[in-house]
């Protein structure tokens, strides 16, 4: 399963997005599925609604309930991990929805995403020192 990320979600469903064409042509060529979190699909709900319209929000969780991507759960023994990640990357800051992808990057035990942020995921590692591997940057 592939990581996705709210940049990569927003630039799929929003045509205007600089990077749309990288997203559609990454999904079209994919060979396995994608997964994410509720705090992502939070923000990327959030953006869609405000950057394009709430229709794009609400075709965006109607694909996602047709099977677009699996959703991983975040529970309550995952708050500490995650307070502990957004307190370590302070500095970029590190909100809630990247913090719950190194989560499920340590339970997958990968760190294989795709996202349009060319800076974090650089940066952040899961379990404490392995890089993120963003499929999408040769496509961008």
């Amino acid at each position: 399963m592939i990581i996705a990320d709210t940049g990569f979600w927003v630039a799929l469903f929003d045509r205007r997005d600089k990077h749309h064409e990288a997203a559609r042509t990454f999904t079209l060529s994919l060979k396995e599925p994608f997964i994410t979190t509720l705090p992502v699909l939070t923000e990327v709900c959030y953006l869609l609604q405000t950057r394009c319209s709430p229709s794009k929000a609400t075709d965006f969780l109607a694909a996602q309930q047709a099977g677009l991507c699996r959703l991983f759960t975040i529970d309550e023994s995952h708050l500490p991990k995650m307070a502990q990640l957004m307190n370590q990357y302070v500095d970029l800051p590190m909100d809630l929805a990247d913090a719950s992808l190194v989560v499920l990057a340590e339970e997958l035990e990968h760190g294989r995403i795709v996202s349009t942020d060319k800076r974090d995921f650089q940066t952040y590692r899961w379990k404490n020192h392995q890089p993120f591997e963003n499929l999408l940057m040769g496509v961008l």
